[in-house]
């Protein structure tokens, strides 16, 4: 889920909620300055990550764990 300035807060929020509510795995993608508002929906993400880089350093990581 991508949060920041420029994207749509709420729908980022619901999908989170949404596939915390299922069980579903989800990573936020954020800047820091956001930390402290998102704190619930980072604290059931399988990840918090600052850049698009580390979004796919977890997958890589999570997909050879899982295989």
């Amino acid at each position: 889920m991508r949060f920041g300035s420029q994207y749509k807060q709420w729908n980022a929020a619901f999908d989170a909620g949404f596939c915390a509510a299922l069980g579903k795995p989800y990573i936020t993608l954020h800047d820091s300055d956001i930390v402290h508002p998102l704190k619930e929906v980072d604290a059931q993400a399988l990840a918090w990550a600052q850049t698009t880089d580390q979004v796919i350093e977890v997958l890589k990581y999570v997909t050879a764990k899982a295989g």
